[in-house]
């Protein structure tokens, strides 16, 4: 895969973009130090500092702060995509979802989502809730339809495979701004585009992970690859995205690769196209919900 493959720009504002809620994953912007007019732009809903005690830290979190307002004002969003696990023989077998998001503009608190698998049907009907939080841990609920019960997911159990893919259940909430620590370290040029890499450490208790590190194109400030740690320090997981669309000012991947380095399995992640500002409301988004999806 790879993993600064970029759509050019439409020249109708009106194609969609989109990708998972991982792509609320760090994106970057300029490095240099944010001038008054700059420093106002961050100091919305809740952020009204730049962070950090030295100089990497502050332009580690200027660089988040900015791909993150990159990203605002999408409302709300809904997608339907397959999953494609691999284990380690290259197997493959395949699964269709469909995500819905909304947005929450305060950035003190997080967005919220559900994760709905349509296909195949040992699994069908089987959905995820997710309410980000920022310090405190997410809330997770898993609807069972062979249970008939909705099952929360405790904090220690959220670095746990989701459905036996790649991705961790702490990896299908909204990656929010200030659930992380940032440190810029350096520069790269990754196939002709200029990156910023990041690193992350959790502010949050139970993650599974000790740290992450994160490639940012400079051009329009999305992740590319992001590298996971475990809570050992050895690098675990490796997220490249690609596909990226522009969907009237939004951008989203539409293919992710999940690659587990210490088991040599895989999951993909392949969109379909989202569809923006399509009526959600807190109500689609409670626990109650879930025992009458169909």
């Amino acid at each position: 895969m790879n993993n600064i493959e970029t759509t050019t720009r439409a020249a109708q504002p009106a194609a969609l973009v989109g990708g998972l809620l991982l792509t609320g994953m760090i994106a970057a912007g300029a490095l240099s130090t944010p001038g008054p007019a700059e420093a106002a732009e961050l100091t919305t809903a809740g952020v009204t500092e730049v962070r950090g005690a030295t100089e990497a830290e502050r332009r580690g979190f200027e660089v988040a702060a900015r791909a993150d307002r990159s990203d605002r004002g999408f409302a709300d969003s809904e997608v339907e995509l397959e999953m494609v696990l691999r284990n380690a023989a290259g197997r493959e077998s395949r699964r269709s979802l469909a995500i819905t998001t909304l947005e929450i503009a305060d950035e003190s608190l997080g967005d919220k989502s559900l994760v709905v698998f349509d296909s195949p049907n040992d699994i069908k009907g089987t959905a995820l809730l997710s309410h980000a939080r920022i310090l405190e841990p997410d809330d997770q609920w898993l609807y069972l339809p062979a249970l008939k019960r909705v099952k929360r997911i405790s904090s220690a159990n959220k670095s746990g495979p989701f459905v036996g893919s790649e991705f961790a259940f702490e990896d299908f909430t909204a990656l929010e701004l200030n659930k992380y620590d940032y440190v810029w370290l350096r520069e790269e040029t990754v196939d002709g585009m200029q990156m910023d890499v990041v690193e992350r450490s959790p502010r949050y208790e139970s993650s599974g992970y000790s740290r992450q590190l994160s490639w940012v194109d400079q051009d329009v400030y999305q992740v590319r690859k992001v590298e996971f740690y475990d809570r050992r320090g050895d690098l675990l997981k490796t997220l490249t995205l690609g596909d990226y669309r522009e969907y009237d000012g939004v951008w989203r991947s539409h293919r992710m690769e999940m690659v587990n380095h210490q088991t040599g399995k895989s999951t993909d992640l392949e969109y379909g196209e989202y569809r923006f500002k399509v009526g959600l409301a807190d109500g689609d988004f409670v626990k109650g919900r879930l025992t009458r999806l169909r």
